[in-house]
């Protein structure tokens, strides 16, 4: 029920045929690079944080797949610490299930959604469809556009690239 909603909301913005369908999961970065054929900083992992004080409401926040929550940075930006949602949470809240949650056809309007900088070095970025074996190939203004977004936010960190091997 959860793909084919955000994929009828993704075929009304006209990106339908973009929609890839696995007959692998693609429930982590990992596996959602190796279905896709990418790297995984490429894929775009959506995660859910807690709205303190309101058990109706959640952060949703979309970044890039090797991007890590900078603790630091999201409290100055939400003025609280980042507690993910548990698994059954996300799902009563976004309608999607861990592993394929996307901000495509959430319309829960207490779900805040935002897209992390760490999204912009790419041309295109491959979200989940609402399930664990689904991915949409977008450029970084559809995805911003399609999923509502309230804003562009830096609340991430980028691991330093590895230095190369047999080089001081």
């Amino acid at each position: 029920m959860s793909f084919e909603k955000a994929k009828e909301y993704l075929v009304s913005c006209g990106v339908g045929d973009r929609i890839q369908q696995f007959d692998v999961s693609s429930a982590t970065v990992d596996l959602a690079a190796k279905a896709v054929g990418v790297e995984g900083a490429r894929i775009c992992k959506t995660l859910t944080f807690q709205v303190p004080g309101d058990e109706n409401a959640c952060i949703m926040i979309q970044m890039a797949g090797d991007a890590k929550l900078n603790n630091q940075k999201f409290k100055a930006t939400f003025h609280h610490k980042g507690k993910m949602l548990t698994p059954d949470k996300a799902l009563e809240l976004t309608g999607h299930a861990v592993g394929g949650v996307c901000a495509f056809g959430v319309d829960n309007p207490n779900v805040r959604i935002y897209c992390d900088e760490s999204l912009k070095r790419f041309d295109t970025v491959f979200p989940a469809v609402g399930d664990d074996a689904s991915a949409v190939e977008l450029t970084c203004d559809e995805l911003y556009r399609f999923s509502k977004a309230i804003g562009w936010i830096d609340v991430t960190k980028i691991p330093e690239p590895a230095a190369e091997e047999g080089k001081a």
